[in-house]
């Protein structure tokens, strides 16, 4: 046990979001989107977290994860098919935790752009979340010192 680490961040998820590197992009995925083959497909590691919501893990992942100053983005979320302005509850709520952070909104994206974009993320963390459209990716960003 560690302190002060998310409790729903399992050892697996800890390591790889430590393995990753300035620029890597994390997808928080929801039930319904297919982590699997997205995964085996690209080689990106692939870790379950059933039982809690996407937006669950974006709050304890925003603990851990500095994000990319650097891009106009660090944020992606899929938009809703056929109403491309929509606002379903969990990208609301993503957009609550990421200014609740200091980070800017998320971008929305195309669901075929979003799933193109996720298929180059180096890790996908598959939550239990059965709501439509609970999925985000975020780049890493840096912690430095100067």
């Amino acid at each position: 046990m560690l302190k002060n680490v998310p409790a729903l961040l399992t050892p697996d998820a800890l390591h790889a979001l430590a393995s990753m590197g300035h620029g890597d992009e994390v997808a928080i995925v929801d039930a319904n989107f297919p982590a699997a083959r997205v995964a085996r497909n690209r080689d990106a590691r692939l870790v379950l977290l059933p039982g809690v919501s996407s937006a669950q893990v974006l709050r304890a992942v925003l603990q851990l994860l500095p994000l990319d100053d650097f891009g106009e983005h660090a944020g992606w979320t899929m938009q809703v098919v056929g109403d491309a302005g929509a606002l379903p509850a969990p990208v609301a709520e993503f957009r609550t935790l990421l200014q609740d952070a200091g980070e800017r909104p998320p971008e929305p994206l195309e669901r075929f752009a979003f799933y193109e974009r996720a298929a180059g993320a180096f890790l996908i963390l598959q939550s239990g979340e059965l709501r439509k459209y609970g999925n985000i990716l975020l780049r890493k960003g840096v912690i430095a010192v100067d």
